[in-house]
């Protein structure tokens, strides 16, 4: 009877303490209040994308201010569902092409293709496909922006996350087989947070690249088929269309504001809690900070809501789908999977002769020679516009973004500014472009041609943030404490260190060009139409007559050419950096 009272104020306190876990704080509110809006405008504007298909005809899209929210929802939307199935894409197909070597052989070189195909080559064969999937609704032309704006945004996501999973190190991998874990237990405890800090700055890049293609993606015009969805890219066309500056300035102040709010409510949170995802052995001294981040960290009741979702997480990573093998290879099972390897080879060449053969007969049959070679020259002459533009934004970006990824803080500030850059349509550079080049009579071949670079240049500049961001503080202490300055602290410190990423920022930078040059090397300003020869405007001019065999033709040949650049060049640096720059 002595102990009642003790133990009664035992069971008070700790029912004090649970009710106190689950109270809401002056924390709790903010968060739910932030999350309350965004479930309600995602509802909204799910449902406005399921309306009829009539809407977009007796509701067509204007340049009244008062619609712009619309709009500009919508778009993000749009932009949030492809990131969404981009990742998912990423996650499957960089991991299996990472593990499975005869799986890379046809991945690596379909991404290589695949990311040389235009938007508007892949709008050309969609549109009628996703609007037939879904008669007299809006989600057929919805799905087909969707599906635009995520072959923008996929491919150097897959890059990036394939690149960090073959540079994982050594001593990290053999650990993980030390302690026994599966292969699904490593993906998620090694091999995804590894990856983490690159995957989530190329994350960033692709938001700001699917802006990029935006006006393509909702302003859709194939042949006879006319499509415009509302949303920020469809208020560009118009705007430029009907020559309005001020319709423009009122698209790119919109702009401005979504990217720093999804930046602020979203990427800025994740760049703050992947920091302990970085490889090093020492602690970071800065480390960047997000006061949403530490918003949801201070909550009670948002916590509590979380927990069993973490509890289902934690038991997931429990799961042993399979158990690491440790055999060694006899001489007959080495010998079989080398026999292995060379049907599979001889099944892809036999494949790709087929389809080149096919593509060639249709080709030919609609064609002329004519064609081809025009094709081609084209294709020679946007192929010296890559090189230079592409070694013209390495040379400037290379340094700069070293020195914002070493610098957690100011990587803070500038990250809104960079994805604001980087998501800025060319196309609202054009009207100034197109009116300087005819007030001065200069040459288009020439001074159209940075307007390929505007929107890809900073895949450089994101990869080399996140390799700086990501490179050990101990092998910076260690640079440091033998004095290496100049030249040196590049050649032999910093260089290799993101070189990885600077060669999947570079690769995909020069796919990304080759996309823009669809674009930029046929520029409008109302009536007024300017032409630089290659094999963009080859493709655009094509597109916009709906002229489908030239359409193909020059997707062949773009695809051709990427994909040769890209064996020839980058492939190398990839074994090389692979081999000689991995972490160890």
């Amino acid at each position: 009877m002595v102990f009642l009272p003790h133990n009664r104020a035992s069971l008070s306190d700790a029912t004090r303490l649970a009710r106190n876990r689950i109270v809401p704080n002056i924390h709790d509110i903010v968060a739910l209040s932030i999350m309350a809006a965004l479930l309600v405008l995602l509802a909204h504007g799910a449902a406005a994308m399921r309306g009829s298909a009539e809407l977009l005809t007796t509701q067509p899209v204007t340049l009244d201010p008062a619609n712009l929210p619309e709009y500009a929802l919508r778009t993000t939307l749009r932009m949030f569902a492809a990131i969404i199935a981009s990742l998912v894409f990423t996650f499957v197909v960089a991991t299996l092409a990472a593990k499975s070597r005869r799986a890379e052989k046809v991945i690596i070189p379909a991404l290589d293709i695949l990311q040389s195909v235009p938007v508007l080559g892949f709008l050309t064969f969609t549109v009628t496909f996703f609007m037939g999937l879904f008669p007299g609704s809006q989600m057929g032309a919805e799905c087909a922006s969707i599906f635009a704006i995520f072959t923008s945004q996929a491919w150097n996501m897959t890059f990036s996350f394939y690149q960090s999973l073959r540079t994982v190190p050594h001593d990290l991998d053999e650990v993980s087989r030390g302690f026994g874990l599966s292969a699904w237990q490593r993906f998620w405890r090694l091999e995804a947070p590894f990856a983490a800090p690159g995957l989530i700055w190329n994350t960033m890049m692709s938001m700001s690249g699917g802006w990029f293609f935006v006006v393509a993606s909702e302003a859709i015009t194939v042949g006879n088929t006319t499509v415009e969805l509302p949303g920020i890219g469809s208020w560009l066309a118009l705007a430029i269309d009907s020559r309005d500056f001020v319709a423009v300035g009122w698209a790119v102040l919109a702009m401005g504001i979504l990217i720093l709010i999804y930046d602020q409510l979203l990427f800025r949170p994740v760049v703050a809690w992947a920091d302990k995802f970085r490889s090093e052995q020492t602690a970071s001294q800065q480390k960047p900070r997000s006061w949403v981040y530490d918003l949801l960290r201070r909550t009670r009741l948002v916590k509590s809501l979380g927990a069993p979702l973490a509890w289902v997480w934690q038991r997931l990573m429990l799961v042993r789908l399979s158990r690491p093998r440790l055999k060694a290879q006899t001489a007959e099972s080495q010998k079989l999977s080398r026999l292995g390897d060379r049907l599979w080879l001889a099944l892809i060449a036999v494949l790709a002769t087929a389809g080149a053969i096919f593509t060639a007969h249709y080709i030919h049959s609609e064609l002329g020679w004519d064609d081809v070679a025009q094709a081609f020259g084209g294709g020679f002459a946007t192929l010296l516009r890559v090189i230079v533009l592409i070694a013209l934004a390495s040379v400037i970006w290379v340094p700069i973004g070293v020195w914002i990824g070493l610098r957690p803080k100011v990587a803070e500030r500038v990250q809104p500014l960079a994805q604001f850059l980087a998501a800025f349509p060319a196309n609202v550079l054009f009207p100034f472009a197109v009116l300087a080049i005819v007030a001065t009579g200069a040459s288009p071949n020439i001074w159209l041609s940075p307007l390929m670079i505007l929107g890809t240049q900073w895949y450089i500049l994101f990869n080399v943030i996140a390799g700086a961001s990501a490179f050990p503080s101990d092998l910076k202490e260690v640079a440091s404490v033998f004095k290496l300055r100049s030249w040196s602290w590049w050649r032999n410190v910093m260089l290799p260190g993101i070189f990885p990423y600077y060669v999947t920022g570079a690769l995909t930078a020069s796919g990304g060009s080759w996309n823009a040059s669809i674009v930029a090397e046929l520029a409008s300003w109302g009536n007024t139409k300017l032409e630089a020869y290659g094999l963009g405007s080859y493709i655009a001019k094509a597109t916009e007559a709906g002229d489908f065999p030239r359409v193909v033709l020059g997707i062949a040949v773009m695809s051709l050419f990427v994909t040769l650049f890209n064996r020839l060049l980058w492939r190398p640096l990839y074994v090389f950096a692979e081999r000689r720059l991995r972490l160890d």
